[in-house]
């Protein structure tokens, strides 16, 4: 038997009371196993009133005796996706292998009513509908600026519109109390729009934006529907972290800048909100336009009509993007060139064998490749520090003629460290990077010669691949993993 019981926190629930009358419900049902996915004490302490045997659930919030199966939350400062948090959590009950992307569904019905609607509003069923969610339960600071949202929405129109003969619509959704930024909002658009904004059930509110090619938003509910259904989704994220609560898939891109202060997780900013101000229209419109423009098809799907030329034709039959949103972390001396010790000079570099063909495969397949090299000469005093910053910028620009000239313009981001905590195998490079880059830890890959650069890899939740050189200098693979 199914049945949902409504925990009614502002009504017969309220109070020490009304937690004792939720406590004689559950008991009443005569549950074997309650698995707490909230980690609240109360949660817990509901579930030992209401008398069920095995209460299973993170041992966290000091309710580890009230747990008949606490079980060891992951370590704070590991960060893990939500999704795989609590996937992790029921590992022990018998769930293996990874998590699947969330799915969501809606019935025909629900589809017909919210098309009907829809129609009403003067949307027609054969326009292209993009998404915007400008508002945020959760507080002020996870909000981007709602004229900039007008603006990035009215320039992504006229893109849609000139790229394909159909008719471009808006629908602004939003929690209840945000109706006034919608109307705003869409007052600022040429394009048709209808304001559903804390106008629908969270099942209309799922068959609206199933119905969307795309949804702009912050950090909310709705985005993680969209990604549910396959919605690309371009998500603005500021005081939140994007690591550990972005849609979880593979349709969507973060736009973010990286500022001191967050992660903050505060609902408002105590400041000048420098996480959101410094998000650009232009930064927001060129991650839409590049979810986009990969697609095709029809119903809500767009596409963008350009006529090919023949090198252009040339490069799609012979190159797929299939590592598109992977990234690899490259270790330098022993991995791409002759390890030459210390390396002080340009003149000293030299590739390995097969290394530019295969970081144009690499490339072209779409994978971005991110350089992460230790310069211990400097940090153990074997080379002062004026000669590293005079003579590294020398050899990247060295690495960058040989990798143009042996891959066709195949080029890699150089991220150094000189002896500080950032040091492999500690991660701080690969943080730099991230924040720096916006990069995905979720499909990454760490290649190496040394130890370290595995250990790397298992510490950032990375495949690894070690590699061992022959004496003619082409590097062989000696370890992989994952």
């Amino acid at each position: 038997m199914t049945r949902v019981l409504t925990y009614d926190t502002e009504g017969r629930h309220a109070g020490l009371s009304g937690k004792w009358v939720l406590a004689g419900q559950l008991r009443r049902q005569g549950f074997d196993l309650a698995v707490l996915f909230q980690n609240a004490f109360e949660a817990a302490f509901l579930t030992f009133l209401a008398g069920v045997s095995r209460r299973y659930g993170y041992a966290t919030d000091g309710r580890s005796l009230l747990l008949s199966d606490p079980v060891a939350a992951p370590d704070r400062r590991t960060l893990v996706h939500q999704v795989r948090y609590y996937w992790d959590l029921l590992k022990p009950l018998g769930l293996t292998g990874d998590p699947p992307p969330p799915e969501l569904f809606v019935f025909p019905e629900e589809e017909q009513a919210m098309a009907g609607r829809f129609a009403q509003g003067g949307l027609s069923a054969t326009d292209v509908i993009v998404g915007i969610n400008p508002g945020s339960t959760y507080g002020g600071a996870k909000r981007w600026l709602p004229e900039r949202f007008a603006e990035v929405t009215e320039r992504l129109c006229r893109t849609i519109r000139e790229s394909r003969e159909q008719q471009v619509s808006v629908v602004i959704l939003g929690p209840r109390g945000k109706s006034v930024w919608a109307m705003e909002i869409a007052a600022r658009l040429s394009s048709r729009s209808l304001v559903l904004s804390g106008a629908t059930t969270i099942r209309e509110l799922m068959a609206a934006v199933k119905r969307c090619a795309m949804l702009l938003t912050n950090d909310t509910g709705p985005m993680h529907i969209a990604s549910a259904f396959q919605v690309p989704v371009v998500a603005i994220f500021g005081p939140t972290d994007w690591r550990t609560t972005s849609p979880f898939g593979s349709a969507h891109a973060i736009v973010r800048q990286p500022v001191d202060c967050a992660p903050c997780l505060l609902r408002e900013c105590p400041i000048d909100h420098r996480c959101m101000t410094r998000v650009s229209v232009d930064q927001v419109y060129e991650a839409a336009t590049k979810q986009l423009s990969g697609l095709s098809g029809s119903s809500g799907v767009i596409w963008f009509r350009t006529k090919p030329t023949r090198q252009t034709r040339s490069r799609q039959i012979n190159q797929t993007n299939v590592l598109d949103g992977v990234t690899v972390f490259l270790d330098r001396d022993g991995t791409l060139n002759y390890d030459p010790g210390y390396l002080k000079v340009a003149a000293e570099l030299k590739l390995l064998a097969g290394v530019g063909p295969a970081l144009a495969r690499l490339k072209g397949a779409g994978a971005r490749l991110v350089v992460v090299t230790n310069q211990s000469g400097v940090g153990r005093g074997l080379l002062p520090s004026r000669i590293w910053k005079q003579s590294m910028p020398d050899c990247k620009v060295f690495w960058n003629r040989r990798t143009r000239r042996s891959t066709r313009s195949i080029s890699a981001r150089t991220i150094l460290t000189h002896g500080c905590r950032c040091r492999k195998p500690n991660v701080g490079m690969v943080e730099r990077a991230v924040s720096e880059l916006q990069l995905d830890l979720r499909r990454s890959y760490v290649i190496g010669d040394h130890a370290r650069d595995i250990q790397l890899a298992h510490r950032v939740g990375a495949k690894a691949i070690l590699l061992t050189t022959s004496a003619g200098g082409r590097a062989g693979v000696g370890y992989a993993q994952g």
